[in-house]
């Protein structure tokens, strides 16, 4: 936001010096992540600039390691698991967390604040925590190193974030619709397909895009549940950084960066497009 044409001589200073530091903290934190975008164009198999790279020398960059991902039979059965996992996950924690955050939406339910602090607490518990704590109680049952013991796993990490956006577009809800609707004949059904669901359904995919987000980046748990046949890309870097080092663990990450950069794109839309739904305009 620009400054008034009437502000002072200190608060233009005060702006700028603002603006400067602001600049400098967001370079503090994503310096690190635009290193490995340049290195993964690496023509040797080195995880620092060479002498070529930093001359801009044409032959020093190539596109080898992108194409060892892409037809290496390892890492293409890691996306694969990644992807599919990812997508039954968020599905999963979709449906669950839109039904949670539909019956938390009634103030009379019982113990409601204790219920949300319990439906959130994936969010709170440290991953370690929880990822050990699922291979002891999934050991119990056959499913570790399965994948719906992944897929579930995954869900339950989640079902917070779907519960968080559905909850908050839910604040807004006028719930008066739903009792017109009734009032002019419409079934519960009838009325949360042609009522509630449109107007929460910017919260629902906001969930469940943090739901997928959240599964093909974890790692932790992978660790604790995924077998030789369920590795996923996050465990496949992990075990690439510990048993053979290369930079096709950069190109990976680039991609994986260019996904959250989607993702967050994605969302900034729904966002603007639920205020838009509502009458709010920025």
């Amino acid at each position: 936001m620009a400054l008034p044409i009437y502000a002072s001589r200190i608060e233009r200073s005060g702006y700028w010096a603002y603006l400067m530091f602001c600049s400098m903290v967001l370079l503090f934190l994503i310096a690190p992540i635009m290193i490995i975008v340049p290195l993964s164009f690496n023509a040797t198999p080195y995880f620092t600039f060479t002498e070529g790279m930093l001359n801009l020398d044409p032959a020093a960059y190539s596109l080898r390691w992108y194409q060892e991902m892409f037809t290496n039979q390892q890492w293409l059965q890691a996306l694969k698991n990644s992807t599919f996992i990812a997508s039954m996950a968020a599905l999963l924690a979709t449906l669950l967390g839109t039904l949670a955050a539909l019956g938390l939406s009634n103030s009379k339910l019982p113990f409601r604040n204790v219920i949300l602090a319990l439906l959130i607490s994936p969010m709170i518990v440290p991953v370690i925590i929880s990822a050990a704590a699922m291979y002891f109680f999934y050991t119990r049952f056959g499913l570790a190193q399965t994948m719906p013991g992944i897929i579930l796993a995954h869900a339950a990490l989640g079902t917070p974030f779907v519960v968080i956006t559905v909850s908050a577009t839910l604040s807004g809800f006028d719930h008066t619709l739903t009792k017109a609707a009734a009032s002019l004949g419409a079934n519960p059904v009838y009325a949360f397909r042609k009522v509630t669901f449109p107007l929460i359904r910017p919260g629902m995919i906001s969930g469940g895009l943090f739901a997928f987000g959240t599964s093909f980046d974890e790692v932790v748990v992978a660790l604790f549940l995924t077998g030789a046949e369920q590795r996923t890309v996050p465990r496949q870097m992990w075990s690439g950084i510990r048993e053979q080092i290369s930079p096709t663990i950069l190109a990976v990450a680039s991609l994986l960066i260019l996904m959250s950069v989607l993702l967050l794109i994605t969302l900034e839309y729904l966002r603007r497009r639920n205020m838009r739904l509502r009458g709010i305009r920025e």
